[in-house]
């Protein structure tokens, strides 16, 4: 019983240390981009803009190399 008197107050100081560090978290908006983190690795490491993709997609990536290659 002696022991709930330590352990119960323990408790909720670490509760209260996890809801501070979650609101800062948040604050600090480290949950601003979730999805960037996780496409990010589809993507070449020496197109940082991500316009290879981009330009594929819009079409315009075939279009660039069959002017360069008949240049």
């Amino acid at each position: 019983m002696p022991a709930l008197y330590i352990m119960i107050p323990v408790a909720l100081l670490i509760v209260a240390v996890a809801i501070y560090v979650f609101f800062w978290a948040v604050d600090s908006g480290q949950y601003d981009d979730l999805d960037g983190p996780a496409h990010s690795i589809l993507f070449d490491d020496q197109d940082p803009g991500h316009q290879a993709g981009v330009d594929e997609a819009s079409g315009e990536g075939r279009a660039s190399e069959r002017r360069d290659g008949d240049a």
